[in-house]
């Protein structure tokens, strides 16, 4: 029961966050309007995210003990939150948002001095020390996890979802090693929980819907980057970097395989656009509640292959085949998505 409180109450303070602060993002405006891009009704408060944060900010600040550089996180976790609810208020262009979680990776990578440093025998010839390329590895990926949950933020619970699934992989493999973190990721999974009660309006429709918005997406990505650094570069590692791959799959796969199509359009890689996982799933008549459960049952698939490959220490350099192997799949079917449906329907017929 005491290691079940600080849940209860982090999950209650992400609640009565949200309850308290709809009707205040109304009044100044921090709403999300429909449009062109964004297919639903009314304006939805944009309260998810600083909700979450203030859930797990409380959480980690009453509920743990000393943990090396948890002030840097919290600060550059609170920064991130603020240019996303500016993105949210402005629509902000992409270099400033690119120059800000440019600042929070420097701030993990130079403050907390967190970086990849090893990325493992990935390629089967010994470990592969990135010596002075590991702070702009880092800051890539510091990049490609913060926009590949924002990316992913396109229908109702899903970027939720996700992150519940990452979380909950990242708490199972950190326990192994009784991390320091471990409730970190814990406390992001009850606060999302928490979110989710508005967002899917779930078990009654009488709590009125609210996003999550930028704040909460980058968020999100931001603390599990920092997290799949921590579980794989500390001195007691939780688990190989290959395997933090697979603990991201769904949302790495979908930004990367967009971002290349949208370089081959002549487009610019951050355009928004509906050509997502989701979108097409929705385009193929599928509903939103289907899509959702559809994407995350392919999440946690992903997930537990990849756990499943850590735990009976699958060799780094096959389990790094298998997910070249599955990206590769994954983005010829969604390049020959119509093909693919009509052939399927074919078969049904």
């Amino acid at each position: 029961m005491e290691n079940i409180f600080p849940l209860i109450c982090v999950f209650l303070i992400t609640f009565f966050s949200i309850f308290f602060g709809k009707p205040v993002a109304i009044k100044l405006g921090l709403v999300d309007v429909p449009c062109e891009r964004k297919k639903h009704f009314g304006s939805i408060p944009l309260v998810g995210g600083i909700s979450i944060f203030i859930g797990v900010f409380l959480g980690m600040a009453l509920f743990t003990s000393y943990i090396p550089n948890m002030n840097l996180y919290l600060i550059a976790a609170a920064f991130i939150v603020l240019i996303g609810v500016l993105d949210d208020f402005y629509d902000l262009p992409v270099k400033p948002r690119i120059a800000a979680q440019i600042l929070v990776a420097s701030i993990m990578i130079f403050g907390a001095e967190l970086q990849l440093d090893n990325l493992g025998n990935a390629f089967g010839f010994g470990d592969v020390k990135l010596s002075g390329l590991g702070v702009f590895i880092t800051i890539i990926a510091v990049l490609g996890a913060i926009n590949a949950f924002n990316m992913v933020d396109g229908i109702d619970g899903l970027v939720g979802m996700l992150s519940i699934v990452t979380f909950s992989a990242l708490a199972f493999l950190l326990n192994t090693t009784s991390s320091d973190w471990l409730l970190l990721p814990l406390f992001f999974i009850v606060s999302t929980l928490s979110f989710l009660v508005f967002n899917l309006q779930w078990p009654s429709s009488r709590y009125k819907k609210v996003f999550m918005g930028d704040a909460g997406s980058m968020l999100i990505g931001f603390s599990v980057v920092w997290l799949l650094v921590v579980g794989s570069q500390s001195e007691t590692q939780a688990f190989r970097p290959v395997t933090a791959l697979w603990l991201v799959a769904v949302p790495l796969m979908d930004m990367a395989a967009i971002m290349v199509r949208r370089v081959r359009k002549g487009q610019s890689p951050f355009n928004p656009d509906r050509d997502h996982l989701h979108h097409i799933f929705l385009r193929a008549g599928f509903s939103s509640s289907q899509t959702l459960i559809v994407i995350s049952f392919i999440s946690i698939l992903f997930t537990v292959l990849g756990i499943g490959l850590e735990t009976f220490s699958c060799p780094e350099w096959l389990s790094l085949l298998l997910f070249l192997l599955v990206f590769t799949v994954y983005s010829y079917a969604i390049n020959h998505i119509w093909r693919l449906l009509k052939l399927f329907r074919k078969l049904v017929k």
